[in-house]
């Protein structure tokens, strides 16, 4: 196997030498909304809803989630596997505790410091000739995973009230469920006839 040429990574013109560098090249490229302003007037725009009552998780969305995770998948800060955790929730009790986790930060609307330490690894993008620019790398953020597991069930739920309350345009098509490359192409066909 032929390895790329390796080069310093430049910025601004310059090879990044030092760490500080280099990390100043990253944080540009894989931050850039970081300091973006918000016009959170948009919100004025939505109408008034009615309350949806918050409904306690069930132990059959949590197993659904980490059923999907691959085993092998890289530890986060935590150090606990997907492998590790599916053992750990054949014991009913344990799974109903992290269920009462999750629904006691939403209740709560408090987030654990502890779930939000993340672990960046930056690797290379495959087959470039060289890897002299940030953008021929990609960040991968490690999580810990019960926090990650209590976010992406959250956020399932979210995304179900959001669409069936109207709040998501749609023709949002995005990181959504059961939105498909396809209808991209079907709206986008659409709007080219319609013209």
């Amino acid at each position: 196997m032929k390895l790329p040429a390796i080069k310093a990574v430049k910025y601004n013109g310059h090879p990044c030498i030092k760490i500080k560098d280099l990390w100043s090249a990253l944080h540009s490229l894989f931050n850039k909304a970081q300091d973006h302003q918000i016009n959170s007037n948009v919100l004025d725009e939505i109408s008034n809803k009615q309350p949806v009552e918050w409904v306690s998780f069930s132990e059959k969305k949590f197993t659904s989630f980490i059923a999907k995770y691959n085993n092998l998948s890289t530890l986060g800060p935590d150090k606990l596997s997907w492998r590790h955790f599916k053992c750990i929730i054949k014991d009913k009790l344990c799974l109903k505790r992290i269920i009462n986790i999750a629904d006691a930060f939403f209740e709560l609307g408090y987030w654990l410091s502890h779930f939000k330490v993340s672990i960046s690894i930056i690797i290379p993008k495959s087959n470039k000739k060289s890897y002299d620019s940030p953008k021929l790398f990609k960040p991968i953020i490690l999580l810990n995973t019960i926090g990650k597991l209590i976010e992406k069930v959250i956020g399932d739920r979210l995304q179900f009230h959001s669409i069936s309350n109207n709040f998501i345009h749609p023709s949002q098509l995005g990181g959504l469920k059961q939105r498909l490359t396809s209808d991209v192409g079907v709206a986008f066909t659409h709007f080219i006839y319609s013209e």
